[in-house]
């Protein structure tokens, strides 16, 4: 299927602008063609690529954090701090990949120093014991587990943490998230996402208190382009 008739395109020039308006290409309305505009609480324009889901008849409006220019990573940081700053928690902790592009920049306008980043690779001197099964709509293969440096134990252990990522769609990670560092007695002050990624995580997440700059619904092709279904639209913040 081309891309013209399947309304998605190469996503290199995506996520690099924050415009006033939005830009003259893209429909304010749907159906939608090639990417989806969505309004950030400082009411600046980020247009998202709609990305095909494999099935080729639904799309999602996607977000590559480390992909993004410094512009867009910094603003989503903003509105991401003045999220996490309400839930007051001690520290923040970041979930990868993606995730780490925000938390670090999050825990600095919070006044933090540090933050603590969970990960999916196995260093020598980590301990299974800290780590849990995971997988994401991106990344289904089995195996893979959130993982925390033993090292950074004390940093966490009985403290009140956020968890930050980019999105959040299914759950999966938030969910091994919370279970690896309940098992060390972290209190989960909520998560804080640049973007809620539809409402299918509220099946599995529902008690994670979980704030986000924008949100997204699942799109349904058309003929005429990607038509948003409302009633996958999350609520926001």
């Amino acid at each position: 299927m081309a891309a013209s008739e399947s309304y998605t395109e190469p996503t290199t020039g995506y996520w690099q602008d924050l415009t006033p308006e939005i830009p003259a290409r893209f429909s304010a309305t749907p159906p939608y063609r090639f990417g989806y505009p969505v309004a950030l609480p400082c009411g600046r324009i980020l247009v998202l690529p709609l990305r095909r889901l494999p099935d080729g008849d639904r799309a999602v409006a996607s977000l590559i954090a480390n992909q993004a220019s410094n512009l867009v990573v910094g603003a989503l940081a903003d509105h991401m701090a003045t999220q996490a700053r309400a839930l007051d928690a001690a520290i923040i902790v970041g979930l990868p990949t993606l995730g780490l592009a925000f938390a670090a920049l999050v825990a600095e306008r919070l006044g933090q120093s540090r933050y603590v980043p969970l990960g999916y690779s196995r260093k020598f001197w980590y301990d299974d014991a800290l780590s849990e099964p995971v997988t994401s709509i991106t990344s289904p293969e089995a195996g893979k587990k959130l993982r925390l440096d033993p090292n950074l134990l004390p940093l966490i252990e009985g403290r009140r943490v956020v968890l930050v990522d980019d999105a959040i769609s299914t759950g999966a990670t938030a969910i091994a998230a919370i279970r690896l560092l309940q098992t060390i007695g972290a209190e989960i002050a909520g998560m804080v996402v640049a973007m809620k990624q539809t409402n299918r995580w509220e099946a599995s997440a529902a008690a994670l208190p979980v704030r986000a700059v924008y949100g997204c619904p699942l799109f349904q092709r058309s003929d005429a382009g990607w038509m948003p279904l409302i009633e996958t639209q999350p609520t926001i913040p």
